[in-house]
């Protein structure tokens, strides 16, 4: 799950890290006393959407002239208007895709003198298995972009989930970032709690970009994208409820009500299978065949008809949808149970594209014969080659 930048900073700021004043807004009404609030006499302006890359974004309203998603102002007056210009008009960033996204919230917060621009995040390092610092100088640009042109300037610094943050550990973030004296104080201080908020908040990515040094020597975190693990979830009822479901698909939206791991895609093949090894295998090979699939939809060991069935009707929603191939390899799942979901769904919402299914495992049999005497228009599948090369063929591929 991902928060916004505004309720990131505050979470943050409840660990002690250092953040601006700032003040969310949801109307343009509200932005003249928003912008009083603070000290000023410089205010940034920043749209609220999850994504990343808002400052070079552009509005697609707005034409090509038009300033991007973070707007720095130098009255009152200017952020209002900002503001005005913004609100309720959609941002394309290079992570959103041509769609956008709208902007519904607005952060005003107070300007920073910056003297220096710095890269720092947590996440969970798959190689090591343990929370990781990534560091680097070059802050404000893309971690990528850093990686692939000077990787010898980013530091990866894996942590004891035993120890902790120790002072050894916080000694080489701070030398690898160049920092000294007071500052690099300070920013060790940092490190230290921004490492137990990710912890005790089950983080899953804590990225600061830029992580800032001011002209005055203090440290500052100017920007916050924070995810969470979705599986720890249940242990923190106060993250829940800053859920924005305005920024989440609205298959995705209906999947997490039955509990189902479905993340929308690009192409037009939906499909529906069970594990979430399998789902990535069926994903790959419809790839290998010519095809995009159209999402990952992984139904679980132990679906029950109505689940398989809303899995079903959260494909079929997808206008991009031009075929459906159903996997499914039963072991705790069982075969006939996916036969009387997909029955049930496709007689409540009708089945108007290709539909290949290929069942193996338990109790198949049942499974095949459910599906043959149901009158459905299918085709059925031997293996997941037969079925990928089947399905890919049927939408014109």
């Amino acid at each position: 799950m991902n928060i916004h930048e505004y309720q990131a900073k505050e979470l943050l700021k409840s660990y002690g890290a250092p953040v601006a004043q700032g003040v969310a807004i949801f109307s343009a009404d509200e932005a003249e006393a928003a912008a009083k609030s603070l000290p000023g006499p410089l205010y940034v302006v920043k749209s609220q959407i999850h994504a990343g890359g808002r400052g070079k974004g552009k509005f697609t309203e707005l034409g090509p002239d038009a300033k991007g998603g973070v707007r720095l102002a130098f009255s009152i007056e200017e952020a209002v208007a900002h503001s005005r210009e913004m609100l309720g008009n959609t941002l394309v960033t290079k992570q959103t895709g041509d769609a956008g996204k709208q902007v519904n919230r607005l952060y005003i917060e107070d300007g920073a003198d910056i003297a220096r621009e710095l890269y720092l995040s947590l996440l969970v390092d798959r190689t090591t298995g343990r929370v990781a610092f990534v560091a680097s100088t070059e802050g404000g640009m893309d971690i990528e972009t850093v990686a692939e042109e000077t990787p010898e300037k980013i530091l990866t610094l894996p942590i004891d989930p035993d120890t902790g943050v120790t002072d050894s550990d916080a000694d080489r973030l701070a030398a690898s970032l160049k920092l000294e004296g007071n500052t690099a104080d300070q920013a060790k201080s940092v490190f230290k709690l921004l490492y137990k908020a990710f912890v005790e908040k089950d983080m899953s990515l804590l990225e600061i970009n830029p992580f800032i040094v001011m002209d005055n020597g203090d440290v500052r975190v100017l920007d916050a994208k924070v995810s969470f693990d979705n599986n720890a979830l249940f242990r923190h009822p106060d993250i829940v409820e800053l859920r924005d479901l305005t920024e989440e698909d609205d298959k995705e939206i209906e999947a997490s009500k039955w509990d189902l791991a479905y993340v929308a895609l690009d192409g037009n093949i939906g499909c529906m299978v069970n594990g979430a090894g399998l789902a990535m295998a069926t994903m790959d090979i419809i790839k290998l065949y010519g095809a995009e699939p159209a999402n990952f939809l992984d139904v679980g060991g132990g679906a029950s008809k109505e689940k398989v069935t809303a899995a079903f009707k959260i494909i079929t929603a997808d206008p991009n949808v031009k075929g459906i191939l159903v996997n499914i390899f039963g072991g705790i799942m069982r075969c006939d149970v996916i036969a009387e979901g997909v029955i049930a769904a496709v007689k409540d919402v009708g089945l108007n594209v290709p539909l290949v299914v290929r069942l193996e495992g338990t109790r198949v049999a049942e499974g095949k014969k459910t599906i043959d005497e149901s009158g459905l228009n299918v085709i059925s599948a031997d293996d997941l080659d037969d079925a990928a090369q089947k399905i890919v063929k049927a939408v014109g591929k």
